[in-house]
């Protein structure tokens, strides 16, 4: 039975007739609350907290909080229940296994397993397991797939489990597209529906995701952001999501984009744009009349890009463009007039002359100033000019890697190697990986169809691409191959190796396959600093190859482009990118495509009819998932033996009941790092060799390393993934000077050795640890396992200049605890070397984003310093006592069962 504790609860009439409850703002701000100037992404939290009101979890003086939102920032905390929860499959798989040892969990503790179960609409994509094994053939897709399935079978088999074990719970099969595009094109609604009392109350359709780029979903008016799989498995459960109260950053678009520019493009300046203004933490909510001037793939690419930029959201708000959308890609009509009187009568729905919400704050770009551009070569937010692209990468190449470069000698700028068995010799920036891959474009039919102009102009002149270059395409829908293939332009990629390998996040996630043995030898020779070029989001070190140094991310078309040139060493704009049949140079205007060519292909190629045809019953569209025997069940049967699944041990100890809190006393230092590492470096998704911790692991248990697959698709056992962590190729630990990768000094022995080695040696001792971090700490994806690992290596504390969001949540749901610095203060300026003894002391009655004390010991020196706990609201300090938030939700399940049960 709803609560309607303000009696907002009011009817709509939809065109057809019918009538549906819905809980009117306006209603609600006739009784003295002034909303009017409320931003659109505010006043969708409001109607969160005003329908979801119970004076329990949701509070009467919540509803009051967020409609007295005000832009200057308030460290107020309110909660939020999302509509629905999406998953794909590397954050999912982990999720599922949580969700299956609680299962076990309440068994143990004389439960209810059926208790544990999805409350919301949970949707999982499997979209990150498919790799780039094959390229440049007719065959490359049929193999690759073959191969994804080989290798994955055990967790698929789990997951056919869960599909059948849990309700609310659905799975879209493999080789079905990106998780993102998937929600954008089909899971999404506009309105969501539920029973209430004597009839169905309809509401804004939200979401968050276990992976960062969910926000792609805000470029349809959807409220949405990635969290960790802890937090994304809380939500499931029924519990709100407690944030701190976002201050709103307001994006005025103006004006028109110019000819010649992507949406790519604008997506790296917006970008760059706001990572310089500082949205970490915040909204960014979209407005102007530029907007009408912007398709919704062009808004979705922007709002893909918010984890890019730092913000939780990057809001477009529901405008006619939106339904416009809804219906180019198949969504039936009584849905779109839903989408379209619900907001109307919420005063949510843009037009040009809506009036300007008020904001924390604005920045303003005006479409028309947009250029074609690339960023890299280490981060997203560090845009270049494809004027300036050659010359920043000739001086990346010997700046000092503090400086994101690569700090060569002079000596060594023009070393060469060659590729065996050919005459032919690579250098620096030769363009070894070209990947027309990842969510942020591939939703986009514009620079889809852009890359295939270019494609097929080039082959038209003569043109190929260079024989040292992987090239792949990876759509993000089975719709994409439709419009090529209609458009005629999938013959001309296909014809210089631009074929498709896959359907799903793959050079982007880090699921780029091997390069050939011939190039990685020409690198290795010359110990050369490799360039790819992708369309993806993510070019973090060690992401994308371990043999690629300088990743950069860009449009199709340049991605194509810069195919054919082979290196970004060449002035792309100014110098011939090959040279034609006719022996004549050919320039890349010579093969650019026009806007009015794109648009023509879009209008003659595109229709609403291929997305009907593609999604009408995706679930159960992949003969071989269909294929997979189901194990029934309420519980999961665990194989000791699987290297892919495994029992974790979270809650080994949840009968003991919550602590008190504590100090740590003499802590030592696991790993110290500099700025900007990110979730990658704590836990990496890609492959991993032999002589590894996971390696050794895995070859003890007789697997092959042409089988270990990756740490990605091993996320749901926990033995992997502890070795696993910090053991990225590319993480710089200043305990290990002159090492990279996974290593650090174990203060017990003296000795350099494995983070994993010396975190077992530091258990032994019953040492606790701590992590010494830099600014912008866990920035990238929504990795629950770099907090996971980092707990279970036995780490206490993390003290960093500057968190990531969705990282710092995540430490605290592991019962992890991050530290501040105050003041600008950091390590080196507070002569903290990383080999002292370390106490953090504690209160027992710890208060939220309170200032403690830090005891840093050396030589029979004792240091004191204050620095700033972030555990930044009340819910979180229960989740820190309970050790962790999974645990704090299943003794409340628990606890309830027990109440149930005596009533």
């Amino acid at each position: 039975m709803a609560m309607n504790l303000f009696g907002a609860r009011d009817t709509l009439t939809t065109h057809s007739g019918q009538k549906l409850y819905f809980y009117n703002l306006n209603k609600f701000a006739d009784q003295g609350h002034d909303i009017s100037k409320l931003p659109v992404s505010i006043k969708v939290l409001l109607e969160s907290v005003l329908r979801e009101a119970n004076d329990y979890d949701v509070r009467r003086e919540d509803v009051t909080t967020v409609a007295g939102w005000k832009p200057v920032n308030e460290e107020v905390e309110i909660p939020f229940k999302p509509a629905r929860v999406i998953l794909q499959d590397f954050t999912g798989v982990p999720a599922v296994v949580d969700l299956a040892a609680m299962r076990s969990a309440m068994v143990a503790m004389g439960g209810d397993p059926n208790k544990i179960n999805p409350l919301i609409p949970v949707d999982l994509v499997i979209d990150h397991s498919v790799q780039v094994d094959e390229f440049g053939t007719e065959f490359a897709l049929a193999n690759n797939m073959a191969i994804e399935f080989e290798r994955n079978r055990e967790r698929y088999e789990f997951l056919r489990w869960g599909q059948q074990a849990f309700d609310n719970f659905g799975v879209v099969p493999p080789a079905s597209g990106i998780v993102h595009q998937v929600n954008l094109e089909y899971l999404a609604k506009g309105v969501q529906s539920r029973p209430e009392d004597d009839g169905v109350v309809v509401y804004p359709d939200s979401l968050v995701g276990t992976d960062s780029h969910t926000t792609m979903i805000n470029g349809l008016g959807i409220v949405g952001w990635g969290v960790g799989g802890i937090e994304a498995e809380a939500v499931m459960l029924g519990q709100p999501i407690y944030m701190l109260m976002p201050e709103v950053i307001g994006f005025k678009i103006t004006g028109a984009m110019p000819e010649g520019a992507t949406a790519t493009d604008l997506a790296l300046r917006v970008t760059q744009m706001l990572r310089e203004k500082g949205v970490v933490g915040k909204f960014v909510e979209f407005y102007g009349a530029g907007l009408s001037n912007m398709t919704l793939p062009d808004r979705a690419t922007i709002a893909n890009m918010a984890p890019e930029y730092g913000a939780t959201m990057g809001f477009f708000p529901v405008d006619d463009e939106a339904l416009r959308y809804l219906r180019r890609t198949g969504r039936l009509e009584d849905e779109i007039e839903l989408v379209e009187a619900y907001y109307k009568a919420q005063g949510m729905f843009r037009t040009d002359e809506t009036p300007d919400p008020v904001f924390t704050d604005t920045i303003e770009l005006d479409l028309g100033t947009i250029v074609p551009s690339l960023a890299g070569p280490k981060r997203p937010q560090d845009r270049v000019n494809l004027s300036d692209m050659h010359t920043v990468f000739a001086e990346a190449l010997t700046a000092p890697v503090k400086g994101r470069g690569f700090e060569l000698p002079e000596g060594k700028l023009n070393a060469q190697g060659t590729i065996t068995g050919t005459d032919l010799k690579i250098g620096h920036g030769a363009v070894t990986l070209a990947s027309i891959t990842s969510c942020t474009n591939t939703s986009n039919p514009s620079v889809l169809i852009a890359a295939g102009l270019v494609a097929k102009k080039a082959v038209e002149l003569g043109l190929t691409t260079q024989p040292w270059v992987k090239t792949s395409l990876a759509p993000g829908s089975r719709v994409v191959t439709d419009y090529l293939e209609n458009a005629g332009l999938q013959t001309y990629l296909d014809q210089i190796g631009f074929n498709t390998v896959g359907y799903g996040c793959m050079t982007c996630i880090g699921n780029s396959g091997p390069l050939p043995e011939p190039i990685v030898d020409a690198i290795n020779e010359g110990d050369l600093v490799a360039a790819s070029v992708l369309s993806g989001n993510r070019n973090f070190e060690g992401r994308i190859n371990p043999h690629i140094k300088a990743n950069y991310l860009a449009s199709p078309p340049l991605v194509v482009a810069y195919a054919l040139a082979g290196t970004v060493v060449n002035d792309i704009v100014n110098d011939p990118i090959g040279t034609g049949k006719d022996g004549q140079p050919v320039y890349l205007r010579d093969v650019w495509p026009s806007n009015a060519e794109i648009q023509d292909i879009m209008d003659r190629a595109i229709n609403a009819e291929m997305f009907k045809k593609v999604y009408d019953g995706i679930e159960k569209s992949n003969a071989d998932w269909n294929a997979i025997p189901v194990s029934e069940g309420a519980l999961y049967d665990w194989n000791a033996d699987s290297t892919y699944i495994q029992n974790p041990p979270f809650f080994e100890t949840l009968a003991n009941g919550p602590s008190e809190i504590v100090s740590i006393e003499g802590a030592r230092v696991l790993v110290k790092v500099g700025d900007s590492v990110t979730t990658d470096h704590i836990s990496p998704a890609g492959s991993f060799k032999a002589d590894t911790p996971a390696g050794k692991y895995l070859t003890d248990r007789g697997i092959k390393p042409v089988d270990f697959n990756s740490y990605g698709s091993r996320r749901g056992n926990d033995r992997i993934m502890t070795r696993g962590t910090f053991a990225n190729i590319r993480l710089k630990n200043q305990l290990a000077p002159g090492t990279e990768g996974g290593f650090t000094t174990d203060f017990t022995t003296g000795n350099v050795t494995s983070i994993y080695d010396a975190a077992q040696n530091y258990k032994a001792s019953n040492i606790p640890l701590v992590v010494l971090a830099g600014k912008d700490y866990g920035m990238g994806s929504s990795r629950d396992w770099a907090a996971k690992g980092t707990m279970l290596l036995g780490v206490k504390a993390v003290l960093a200049e500057s968190f990531e969001r969705i990282h710092r949540s995540n430490l605290v749901g592991m019962g992890v605890l991050p530290l501040q610095y105050k003041n600008g203060e950091t390590a080196e300026s507070l002569g903290i070397a990383g080999d002292e003894m370390i106490d953090v002391v504690l209160p027992t009655d710890l208060k939220p984003r309170q200032d403690v004390t830090l005891r840093v010991g050396k030589n029979g020196v004792t240091r004191e310093i204050t620095v700033q706990c972030r555990i930044d609201t009340p819910v979180e300090i229960d989740y820190y006592k309970n050790g962790g938030i999974l645990q704090t939700v299943l003794r409340s399940i628990l606890e309830r069962s027990k109440d149930e049960v005596k009533a």
